[in-house]
Parts: C-alpha cells; structure tokens; sequence
C-alpha cells in the first residue's frame, strides 16, 4: 500500500501539464461567471419576514424583490430607483406591504399583501429614493429628487401620504432619515457642493407634528470637515451616529450636551455613501450594538458593549459585509471571503449559529482553481505606503514555463475600496496564468481620513503613482513579467488606467470600461451628485482649466503609445459614451492599436448577461495578441485597429 501510495503520488506530480501562462485552460469561463449568477443587494426586516432585493444579468439587470425565497416583484417591474444616478434604497416593507421604485417610469409603487401593485405617485423628472414608513401616521419619509431640467435638479426630504409634500429643502443632497421610536424626532443627514458626503455633512434633528410634518429643526453634529454617516435611535430613543471627527469613522451617541465616542480606535465604522440606505450597526435587545467596521481594508462582524467599553470580535470567514440588518438576536447580512461567494447569511447572536440563505452564485469549481489574495503593503511615493491585494496565477492543472503577465485593477468611485473576497473576474484570469493586484490606492476608504485625502487636489497622480508602485513592486520581487503588465478600471478607475497609460511608462496595456479621458467633460457634463467632485479632487471649474487639461490624457495622446480597448455603454450619464469615443478616434488616429466596444442599452456598469461575457472575452482576446500567448478558450475574434 505504501508503495502504492507513492506511485500515485508521484503522477499526481507530472499530471500538472507546463504551459506559457496565458495559455492555461480554466473551467472559469465568462458564461460560468453569469450564469445562475445574481447581484445581492439590499435586506429588509418585517415583522417574521426578511426581504431582499436581487439584481439578475439573465433579466438584463432586473433588480427583483424576495420574499423568504420567492419572487414577489413581477415583470415587467424593476425595483430600482436613479437619485443620485447611483440608485440604492429602492424599496421598504410595512405590514408585509411593499413599497418600492420601478427603473422605467422612476414611479414610486406599493404592492398589496394580495400581490396588487398600483402606483403610489409620480410626476414629470421625479425620482424617489430611501423610503422610511411610519406606521403611527400611515406616511412614508423619502428623499426626492426633481429633475426640472437637464442641469436643474432639486433634492428635498418629502412625506408620501395622501399627496407628496416637502418636510425640508435648502440644501443640495439629503440621506439617511431615521425615525425616533415613539415617532416624535426625524434625524438626517444633508451636504452641499462642493462636498461629497465623505467630506463633509451635517446631522439634522427635528420634531415632528401630529401630520408629519417638521419642526424646530436643528444641526447636532457635522459640519464642512466631518463626515457623518448611519443616524440611528436606539430602543431607548438616544440618537446614534458615525463620524470621522477623530480621523476615523468612530460610533458615537448623543449625551445631553455633547456626542461620546463609544470605542474610538483606529477603525472605520462607515463608508463613503455612494448609494442609500447603507448601513454598518444595529441595537440588540440587550442593549448592545452589533456592528460591521474596517481594519486595512477588511471587514469584522463585532458585539460594542457601549456600558463596558468592549468591542468583541465575532469570529466568522468572511471578510466583506454588506446589507446589514439586526432584528431581534438575529443579524442579517450579504458576507463574503477569499473563497465564498457573497452570501445572504442569518447569524444568531445566542447560539452564534450561521445559516446561509441565499448565494449569489451556487459555486461548483475545485479550490485548486481559485487563488487566494495576498495583503500587500509597498512602498510608493514620499516614503508612504500603499496597499493592495495580490491574487498569483492558479490552476492545479496547469504550471507555467514563463514570469505571468500581471493586471493591476485600479477600483472605482475613486473613493472606494476592494476588499479580498471572491471575485470570479479575477479568478478569470488567475485560472488561465495571469496575476491581478487590486489597489487600494491613496484616497481609498478603509484606511482612514488622511489616507482618503491623499487623492485631494492629486487625482491622476496619487493612484496613478500606487498602481505604478505596486506593479513595478512584484516585478521587481520577480513574481511577474515587466513587460507583460496591464492596468484595467472601470469609471473613475478607467481614468486610473488612460492617465497611467498616458502619464507614466509602466504598462505595455490597458483597458477602460466606461472610463474618463476628459476631465473638462466630466465637470461640465456630468450629473448633479459628482458634478461638483473633482473641486476637492483637482480644483474648482474654471479657475482650474489649465490643471484639467494637463491631467486629461484626451490631451496627451502623444504621450500614449501602448495598445488599448476601450468598453462603454451607450447609455451611460455619468460618464457619456462621446469620453471614449473621442480617446478612441484620437488613437485610431495616431496608429496605436486600439479597440472599441459599444454596448447598446447600458448605463454606467454593465449588467445584461451577454455584454459581460463579451467584454470579459474580447479583454482576454485583446491581452493574447498583445502579449503573444494563445488563450485555450475559443473567443469571438475583437478587431484591434492597427494591429499588425
């Protein structure tokens, strides 16, 4: 037996074919990574019932309400809603009523118990987001946004009863109502231009009248260099908030005279508040408070003891949390690791049980697969460091007889953050030879205010600098091939990605999905919410024009000589299909291969099926020719402009 044992050993061994890596035959395929594949998003507590919302790439996106299991929201209807462009908080449920946003006429509707759906209200250019009920007045408090024109836009806090009424206007962007438990106090958050929410807000509390409506409105916390993030009452009634007043978004409560930091530390309790109704903590009956924060760029589950002043870790796999919810000694959330899908997960904080709801992906490949990321910390400019996620090259069928070529992935937003959970885009490429390092470069949330403000006045530079500097870090370690070595990003990464291309001589290639090539623009054509962003990010528009222009690599296309596809949806608003079309033409013009995809009918990412699968493909087609190794899988071919 022993010898046995040893034979098969020792074939297992040769059984792992030498390849170029590039080459390698994954079972990870673009169909795999949309197939049965779905989008958890949003959880909601009513009563004994949970609901959720999931998004489906086979529906084109369709953005579908749950209830225990079964689909409750029929098509053609589509819960989500456009404020803010970026959508979030599209529904609520009240007595097992479903009150919810539909995506074509951004009507606000309300599904019976019985199932009949019937509109609630609407009107020309409105749009409703973050819906709160309040039983006692059979009102819903909701912020709404009212398209008067194409660069008219007004935000306001309204109450839904009878007819739409505004409780509050005067400031440029509302989030986050949260309702005193006896009904009597409103708390939310508001911020103006030039600010994005993570600079800085104010907290608002008012009283409310017998109908609903406010009074006596006053800021309690806040102000142009505080961010404020997830107002909350606890059972008692005392309001609860996140700040970043010491550096780091801590939990606070309201005292009589002033806020306590109930366990400062050098830890992230929020985030940037991209889209609604996103939260990190909830109350138990116990009185303390379960709660989701971040450490170097990963998530912790914990249990805060406010009277004790203990924050007790809960330990469970994952290391990325959304959707939070406590009910009960239940909580609620979407978690996922380095090696599991995101998942809709119940965990008990009694007995401490985890039950798995619902996967996004019923996941079926080998672990010998998936490779699993390496936190990485590297040096970059003016003796600061960065950090990064690094996924080497994985297959158990396959070993390489070459340095991998590497895709450094610069993230969105760009105030945004990757976290090392599974993602099988990045398996995509892993499972066939190709390393990926994910950045979280300076201006990342995660890692506290000073590290987010290293991007303020530096975008182009700061992210640009980290992703050179984590690249050029593993091929100096030897891990990867120097000259094989791409950047990809989407939206504010696909910016990342053209100035890196064009401003720095690191990459051989690039690929930007729906990303900035015009600074300009971005400024002057874009929507209400970002319209104002890159004041903080490179200076006020005009007064700044010479910096926009010498940090739009539209501008600099001399200075760009290495191949590159460019992805966009033709219907995107928030960064408009002409940006690459103009980087495209001023490409195709000068000689360098190029390739250029126009998805029809998508908005800023993709979500239809098909258009995943192609892009993912025709980026893998683009990266075989460039850098000469032959993909095992059979890909539609991609016409590259100039392209010997």
């Amino acid at each position: 037996m022993k010898c046995f044992s040893l034979v098969v050993l020792t074939l297992c061994v040769f059984e792992m074919e030498a390849r170029p890596c590039g080459s390698w035959k994954s079972p990870i395929t673009s169909s795999m990574i949309v197939e049965s594949a779905i989008r958890l998003g949003e959880v909601v507590v009513d009563g004994d019932d949970l609901y959720w919302s999931e998004s489906r790439p086979e529906e084109k996106g369709r953005s579908v309400i749950v209830k225990g299991g079964k689909d409750i929201l029929p098509e053609p209807y589509n819960a989500r809603t456009r404020v803010h462009e970026y959508g979030g908080g599209s529904f609520t449920v009240s007595n097992g009523v479903l009150y919810f946003s539909n995506f074509k006429d951004q009507g606000f509707y309300k599904r019976e118990r019985n199932g009949k759906i019937e509109k609630v209200c609407a009107g020309e250019g409105m749009r409703y987001a973050n819906p709160l009920c309040d039983r006692s007045r059979n009102v819903i408090y909701a912020i709404q946004e009212e398209h008067l024109s194409e660069h008219n836009v007004v935000n306001s806090l309204v109450r839904i009863g009878d007819k739409v009424e505004v409780i509050h206007e005067g400031h440029d962007f509302y989030s986050m109502p949260a309702l005193h438990p006896k009904g009597t106090h409103l708390a939310f958050i508001t911020w103006d231009h030039p600010n994005m929410p993570w600079d800085g807000s104010t907290l608002w509390v008012g009283e409310l009248t017998k109908e609903g409506s406010l009074k006596n409105v006053k800021a309690v916390a806040g102000g142009e260099r505080e961010s404020i993030f997830q107002p909350a009452w606890s059972p008692e009634g005392v309001l609860h908030f996140v700040s970043d007043r010491s550096g780091w978004w801590n939990l606070y409560r309201m005292g009589v005279d002033e806020a306590e930091a109930l366990y400062p530390m050098e830890a992230e309790f929020g985030q940037p508040i991209w889209v609604f109704r996103m939260s990190n903590y909830g109350f138990l009956q116990d009185g303390r408070i379960a709660c989701v924060y971040t450490v170097s760029g990963t998530d912790y589950l914990g249990i805060l003891d406010p009277e004790k002043k203990s924050l007790e870790r809960i330990d469970l796999p994952f290391t990325s949390y959304g959707g939070f919810t406590v009910a009960g000694k239940s909580l609620y959330f979407t978690g996922a690791s380095p090696v599991e899908m995101r998942t809709l997960i119940r965990y008990d904080v009694a007995s401490k049980g985890v039950e798995r709801i619902r996967k996004s992906k019923d996941l079926t490949v080998d672990s010998g697969y998936l490779s699993v990321p390496e936190t990485l910390e590297f040096p970059t400019e003016c003796g600061k460091t960065s950090y990064a996620f690094y996924y080497p090259p994985k297959n158990k069928d396959f070993k390489g007889t070459d340095l991998p070529p590497l895709i450094v992935k610069s993230h969105g937003g760009p105030t945004a953050r990757v976290s090392a959970s599974l993602n099988l885009e990045i398996q995509f490429w892993t499972s066939r030879g190709i390393a990926v390092l994910d950045v979280n470069y300076g201006g990342s949330t995660g890692y506290g205010r000073a590290y987010r403000e290293r991007l303020k006045d530096n975008w182009g530079i700061v992210d640009v600098d980290d992703c050179c500097n984590g690249a050029l870090f593993l091929a100096k370690e030897g891990r990867v091939d120097k000259e094989r070595m791409a950047i990809k990003g989407g939206s504010a990464g696909g910016y990342t990605t053209l100035a890196a291309l064009t401003f720095r001589d690191v990459f051989k290639a690039g690929a930007s999905y729906y990303g900035v090539s015009d600074l300009e623009a971005l400024a002057t054509d874009t929507h209400k919410f970002e319209s104002r962003y890159l004041d903080k990010l490179i200076g006020p528009y005009p007064q700044a024009k010479k910096r926009y222009i010498e940090l739009s690599p539209i501008h600099h296309t001399e200075k760009l000589s290495c191949p590159v596809i460019l992805l966009q949806g033709a219907e995107d608003k928030v960064v408009p299909p002409a940006q690459a079309k103009m980087m495209f033409d001023a490409l195709n013009k000068k000689g360098i291969p190029v390739a250029y995809l126009l998805f029809e009918g998508e908005q800023h990412g993709f979500r239809a099926s098909e258009n995943i699968m192609r892009a993912l493909d025709a980026e893998l087609y683009f990266y075989g020719k460039i850098f000469a190794f032959t993909p095992a899988d059979t890909l539609e071919p991609l016409t590259i402009h100039n392209y010997p």
